[in-house]
């Protein structure tokens, strides 16, 4: 049991670190359609002439990072099936209360956020990385990242759908932090509270700063 937790664990700062770097990119766009539309094209021609176009993207996408990435997220749900059915052989029988605080909420709906999660995950990379759906033909235009973020995002439901999962991702995150630091043996009676904090602190951050985009979106902040 120990070993799987700290495979969450590790497995868990790697995925943390890869949201936050998404979601600083994601950012860009409040910098201008030049600036993140210039991100998304120097992401595909790094490296030319050495590296013909997109080569290094793709390989970021499906070798060593991609492959690290994929470990990691089967790692992790692996290991979170494996733990929970411990936890379920080892009681059966629920307990009789359940305490209605944050911390606990998040840990109660680890495994339903991560599967909205999953979903969401497929319907983001067939939506805005693909342009498959959430666009009429011919609406999704190749590098014109600025463009198809507000062409998707200007219809309420695809926002509204991007928001929650965000607030799931955020309650994830706020156990899921949490949970590894206390298995890497970082908290104890002095930095209980602050390590608390770190955890709500970052899931907070994150949640903000990836619904900024979809609500300034809506309220016509970008457009």
């Amino acid at each position: 049991m120990v070993g799987k937790k700290v495979v969450m664990a590790v497995t868990g700062i790697v995925l943390v670190g890869f949201v936050v770097a998404h979601m600083l990119g994601n950012l860009k766009i409040f910098l201008g359609a030049e600036a993140i539309d210039a991100y998304a094209a120097f992401l595909r021609t790094m490296g030319e002439p050495l590296f013909p176009y997109s080569v290094l993207l793709w390989g970021a996408r499906i070798g060593i990072l991609g492959v690290v990435l994929l470990a990691c997220v089967a790692l992790h749900i692996t290991a979170a099936v494996q733990l929970t059915r411990m936890n379920r052989a080892a009681r059966p029988q629920a307990y009789d209360t359940k305490h209605s605080i944050a911390t606990t909420y998040a840990a109660r709906t680890m495994r339903w956020s991560a599967v909205i999660l999953v979903l969401f995950v497929v319907y983001h990379l067939l939506d805005l990385t693909g342009g498959v759906v959430g666009f009429q033909p011919g609406e999704f235009v190749h590098l014109s990242v600025y463009h198809n973020v507000v062409a998707g995002f200007s219809i309420w439901y695809v926002s509204l759908f991007y928001i929650v999962a965000m607030a799931c991702l955020c309650l994830h995150l706020d156990h899921g932090v949490w949970s590894l630091l206390q298995t890497l043996g970082w908290n104890n009676a002095r930095t209980t509270p602050a390590l608390r904090g770190l955890s709500r602190g970052v899931a907070l951050v994150v949640f903000l700063g990836f619904i900024s985009v979809p609500v300034a979106v809506l309220a016509g902040w970008v457009r």
